[in-house]
């Protein structure tokens, strides 16, 4: 296939009989897959990564060609990480904890009454729908996270590719389809569609079991509502973005000061600002002293390039709507380069940023960023309990100031999935402890990760049977634990 045709493809809009097919071999498959151990599963995973792993070159070319990424170190690493979350998956496969094997005996004395043989366990939950995005286009998109998860649950993924990298998108999906056709998965396991209907058209239908998207506040917010006006309703896992808010103490602006204005600024505006985990706000005790060392820090930052026009002109009516508040004073404010974008800085006091939540609280996806300077620790609090929940938030102090940090705490537990003690919130590992989510608008299920090892727990349904004989139990359930699982039996493990 020609990068023309693969372009022409990609701007066409999968037809609904086309969307119907896929769906239907989803579903076939989805029947066969529940039956499936977790070792055919990881033999899945490993040769989904093998494969990604040897296409790299290809793969990483087309992806610096269609997003303006460069190729090294960002891309290549992004390459790295996609190959690993495969093969991480796997290794939860191994574990088995994931299938949370429950058992509870028959006993006739139970204080409750007489308790039946009830075990439970969880099972896939059926075809799921992903929708790629469009700033990690290995990492978060075809073969992404998503897409790894749901495969690893045993579930069928039907991946709606992001028109950011449509020659990306087909040929990922090419390597993916034939790496897990020769490891033996079903027929059907893995396929795409393309155009923003078809996503919504195939979110309608009624054999998609649940659905996973990062992307705007906006367009998720449409598509969970979608979701949850089905006939049958069903999950809908949406990252929505965040600001990130950093909270910085006294002790810590004298104890290193300059360190932590550059390690900001570098944070936010890694990869021109447009990770969801970009630090968007700063807040500084009153008298901090480092304007200085901000502004050195944001000059000294190259011209970097935006993804897309369309991201790019997300960013410039973002950072006009915050330049035209009265109450901001500028740190850092140049003029537009030619070929990219520098980073944005300015400072507001915590009144001025309270009184003026909606629009100095909002995020702006890219390289701009808000200094809040507070006089004491109620003003903080006080700016901290007017922000919307996101995905993560960072405190920089010293351990001397542990009483200080303690207050802080409740209010900063309540806004973010992911605390981060004097570190920054860019750069997501991904391991078995991992949370990736917070509360909405952050996304729309707090209650699951869509990063790290437990983002599987989002495609798994649990089932409990009673009174069932052994033959008939699932093998994770059996009597005899022929899968050697970890498992709870009578309330021990």
């Amino acid at each position: 296939m020609t990068s023309e045709e693969t372009e022409n493809e990609m701007t066409t809009e999968t037809t609904p009989v086309e969307i119907d097919r896929i769906i239907a071999a989803a579903a076939r498959a989805a029947a066969r897959s529940a039956e499936t151990t977790p070792d055919e599963r990881a033999h899945w995973l490993h040769a989904a990564a093998d494969a990604l792993d040897k296409a790299g070159d290809e793969l990483v070319a087309l992806a610096a060609r269609e997003t303006r990424l460069p190729e090294r170190p960002r891309l290549r690493s992004e390459l790295v990480r996609t190959v690993f979350q495969l093969r991480l998956f796997a290794q939860v496969l191994a574990d088995g904890e994931f299938l949370r094997a429950t058992i509870d005996h028959a006993d006739p004395d139970w204080p409750m009454g007489p308790r039946p043989d009830i075990r439970r366990t969880v099972v896939p939950i059926g075809p799921v729908l992903v929708f790629a995005a469009s700033n990690f286009p290995l990492t978060l998109s075809v073969a992404g996270h998503d897409t790894a998860a749901a495969l690893a649950a045993g579930c069928p993924v039907v991946l709606k590719a992001h028109p950011g990298h449509p020659e990306l998108s087909v040929r990922t999906r090419d390597v993916l389809v034939a790496a897990l056709r020769e490891a033996g998965a079903p027929e059907g396991i893995f396929e795409i569609i393309t155009g923003a209907q078809a996503g919504v058209s195939a979110l309608r239908h009624p054999d998609i079991a649940a659905a996973a998207f990062t992307g705007s506040r906006a367009g998720g917010r449409a598509l969970f509502d979608i979701a949850n006006a089905r006939p049958r309703p069903i999950p809908f896992y949406g990252e929505l973005g965040s600001v990130n808010p950093v909270v910085v103490t006294a002790g810590a602006v004298r104890a290193r000061g300059a360190r932590i204005a550059a390690g900001y600024v570098e944070s936010f505006t890694l990869g021109a600002g447009q990770f969801c985990t970009k630090p968007g706000l700063l807040f500084l005790p009153r008298g901090h002293g480092l304007d200085d060392r901000l502004r050195e820090a944001a000059e000294a930052v190259p011209v970097q390039a935006m993804l897309n026009e369309r991201i790019a002109d997300g960013y410039r009516s973002g950072s006009d709507r915050l330049s035209e508040s009265p109450s901001l004073t500028a740190l850092f404010a140049p003029e537009p380069a030619a070929s990219g974008f520098r980073p944005t800085l300015s400072k507001v006091s915590a009144t001025d940023f309270a009184a003026d939540i909606d629009v100095l609280g909002a995020e702006c996806f890219g390289p701009v960023s808000l200094v809040v300077e507070y006089g004491d620790i109620d003003e903080l609090r006080s700016a901290l309990a007017v922000l919307e929940p996101g995905l993560t938030a960072t405190i920089h102090a010293e351990e001397s100031e542990a009483d200080q940090v303690r207050t802080l705490l409740p209010a900063l537990t309540g806004l973010a999935g992911r605390l981060i003690w004097n570190g920054w919130p860019t750069g997501i590992t991904l391991s078995w402890a991992q949370q990736h989510g917070g509360p909405y608008p952050a996304t729309t299920c707090p209650t699951f990760t869509s990063m790290g090892t437990a983002a599987i727990e989002r495609f798994l349904r649990p089932v409990a049977w009673q009174g069932f004989p052994d033959a008939l139990l699932p093998p994770p359930l059996r009597e005899a634990n022929p899968w050697s699982l970890p498992r709870r039996v009578d309330g021990t493990r």
